[in-house]
């Protein structure tokens, strides 16, 4: 910008004092050394056709015809610069007394095209003769003081293209004016135009022109406008390099145009991070490197506010921000998709939202904030006290839960929302010393039950809307709960009546613990370790309850006046069916009597075997009786009555055999 602005000023005054000589010399000679002069100072080849047209008293001015800057030689876009015609008028009695001042400069159709190439070569540097085209004191016009009325630029276009990064963005119906009332003092510049539809505004005043030409650091105060966003500064800056400090204002509500400005589309912001109202207020600091600090910040964003420091450093992919923030009550209910407990339903709802949740806005920054906050409401669940440092990499957010109040307890560990290629969410949870019945309250509309309970949770869940999540939902976790109360349900009344009317208003289960643990998948939770106990009652469950369909199918299997062992009692199995909006309680009765009929044949299958071994051990009895008595037969300690028989008649073989041997030799 500074070899751009002392190039024009340079080239400007030359041009200027040679109007004197213009009656003398041909239009097109005139042009052609305007040309020339143009090159050896830029670089560049300046094309003037058609006729140059002068005027003398009291205005000396001249007027050219359609008028052509070439682009750099690396670009294949076509002329970086091209008018329809330029005009530049002076007060031709003060040119006499040897000042410049200018009463016109216009433009008028302007189309200017900025780019940057792959390699990082932007067009609007200039190298020409002499010393690489820099503008010394050697050339004409540099270091002359001046003045400017009016610089007009009306009807033209801008361009601006990045071939590294494919960005293109096209400004319509550029209007621009300029007044330098004192070359050594304030001046002012106004522009307008259109980007994709949506007006762009800009209105500047710096102090000190001739500093701020060698972009030096001045007085600075800013406002520019995009579609519904303004931004305002009030400070000072300069330009080499961009440097500023001072006051900023943005009320940054209507995106759209920001975003066209970048070539990109505007994110949905969820409801109380700028859904309906955005607003930044602090000291701001451009420090030179591309970085910018905000201190003493203050953002509002849909009735709520953050105050705190924020650093900006440009990274290799996307800026990174850094960021201690604070807030009192913080209402973010767009983070969980929507109202929880009986403002979105709850259980009486037909099912989950099903409504886009648009994470776009997680892409397009890294970020580090530490965030304390007095509450923080997500409309689905609330929190007390609350210290979180959110980590967001890539599109994707690490909540590392340091401190979380929440409903009488606690919550430890971490929550994931994954915004790369679609949207996911996860997370490692432990809920310590809740009260069940606000938090229910809050998720769900169910009021039901009173305890106060332990929760581990482990979870996934992809999908684009909160319906997606839920029905894809897995994972594992356990529940614990102490002493308690469930509302609407009198399991031991059940019991002792075979009578499930035992639901509804009026109807309770008082009891003195509850534990399980579950599993999920496919978004469905099974369960099959459910253990209560009750001052009369002790149950066991298993079954199902599908998060992502919102139903039931659960078997509950209670025991009434069971003996201390645990032993006896009356068992019957209940059944609870159906949609959460509307669940049935069935007692099992024909499993009762399956389960007492498979007792019985069980029973009776013992007797049979029992009165089998009775018969057999009392036959063997009697033999052994007979054997002993008739044979002489006895068993001995570990012998069998068959082993105790070969035994015996082993010995009265043997017996037998001496006796004849015994004979015979007696005989000889």
């Amino acid at each position: 910008m500074r070899w751009l602005l002392r190039a024009v000023g340079a080239l400007l005054v030359l041009g200027l004092l040679a109007l004197g000589l213009l009656a003398l010399v041909p239009s097109d000679r005139i042009a052609q050394a305007a040309a020339q002069q143009f090159e050896r100072l830029t670089g560049r080849a300046l094309q003037i056709e058609g006729d140059v047209s002068p005027r003398f008293w009291p205005v000396l001015g001249v007027t050219t015809g359609p008028v052509t800057v070439a682009n750099a030689d690396w670009s294949d876009e076509g002329p970086m610069f091209r008018a329809e015609s330029l005009t530049v008028e002076i007060n031709a009695s003060a040119l006499l007394g040897g000042e410049i001042r200018i009463l016109g400069l216009r433009a008028e159709r302007p189309q200017i095209l900025l780019e940057r190439a792959k390699d990082g070569r932007e067009n609007w540097v200039f190298g020409g003769g002499g010393a690489a085209g820099e503008v010394s004191t050697e050339t004409p016009g540099v270091g002359r003081a001046y003045t400017l009325e009016e610089g007009l630029i009306r009807g033209g276009t801008l361009r601006f293209i990045d071939h590294g990064t494919g960005q293109d963005i096209a400004l319509d119906d550029v209007g621009a004016r300029l007044a330098i009332p004192d070359f050594s003092g304030p001046f002012t510049l106004s522009a307008e135009a259109l980007v994709q539809g949506q007006p762009v505004s800009l209105a500047a005043e710096a102090g000190v022109f001739s500093a701020f030409t060698e972009g030096r650091i001045v007085p600075l105060s800013l406002t520019a406008g995009v579609g519904g966003a303004t931004v305002s500064f009030e400070g000072r800056g300069g330009w080499q390099p961009l440097a500023a400090e001072g006051a900023l204002k943005a009320e940054l509500s209507d995106l759209s145009g920001l975003a066209a400005l970048a070539g990109g589309t505007a994110p949905d912001l969820p409801q109380g991070l700028g859904a309906q109202s955005l607003s930044v207020a602090g000291l701001l600091t451009l420090d030179g490197s591309g970085a910018a600090y905000l201190r003493q910040a203050t953002i509002r964003a849909d009735g709520n506010t953050i105050t705190g420091e924020m650093d900006l450093k440009p990274g290799k992919d996307r800026p990174k921000l850094t960021a201690n923030l604070s807030a009192g009550a913080l209402a973010l209910p767009g983070i969980s998709g929507g109202q929880g407990g009986g403002a979105g339903g709850g259980m009486e709802a037909a099912g989950w939202p099903t409504d886009r949740i648009d994470v776009s806005a997680l892409g397009l920054i890294d970020a580090e904030v530490a965030l304390v906050a007095g509450s923080v409401d997500l409309g689905l669940v609330k929190f007390g006290e609350t210290r979180v440092i959110m980590a967001l990499d890539r599109a994707r957010a690490v909540f590392d839960i340091r401190k979380l109040a929440a409903y009488g307890g606690a919550v430890t560990g971490e929550f994931v929302v994954n915004g790369r290629g679609g949207l996911s969410v996860g997370g490692k949870l432990a809920l310590a010393g809740l009260q069940m019945q606000p938090l229910l309250v809050d998720v769900s509309g169910w009021d039901r039950l009173i305890a106060q309970g332990n929760l581990t949770l482990n979870f996934l869940g992809v999908g684009n809307s909160v319906d997606e999540i839920m029905r894809g939902l897995k994972g594992d976790g356990s529940l614990s709960l102490g002493k308690g109360e469930l509302k609407g349900l009198d399991i031991g009344g059940m019991l002792r009546t075979l009578d499930a009317g035992y639901v509804g208003e009026g109807q309770k289960t008082i009891f003195d613990g509850v534990a399980a643990s579950f599993s999920i998948v496919g978004g469905v939770l099974t369960n099959s370790d459910l253990k209560l106990v009750a001052p009369y009652v002790t149950a066991t469950g298993a079954g199902e309850v599908g998060l992502g369909t919102r139903t039931l199918n659960y078997r509950l299997r209670p025991t009434a006046l069971a003996g201390e062992d645990g032993s006896g009692g009356v068992m019957v199995p209940l059944l609870i069916t159906g949609p959460w909006s509307k669940p049935s309680f069935k007692l099992d009765l024909e499993t009762i009597a399956r389960e007492k009929m498979e007792a019985e044949a069980r029973a009776a299958e013992e007797r049979l075997k029992a009165e089998a071994a009775a018969a057999e051990a009392k036959a063997k009895a009697e033999l052994e009786a007979k054997l002993k008595e008739e044979l002489g037969v006895e068993a001995v300690e570990g012998e069998s009555l068959e082993e105790a028989a070969k035994r015996r008649a082993q010995e009265a073989l043997d017996a037998e055999a001496r006796r004849l041997l015994e004979g015979i030799l007696g005989g000889n």
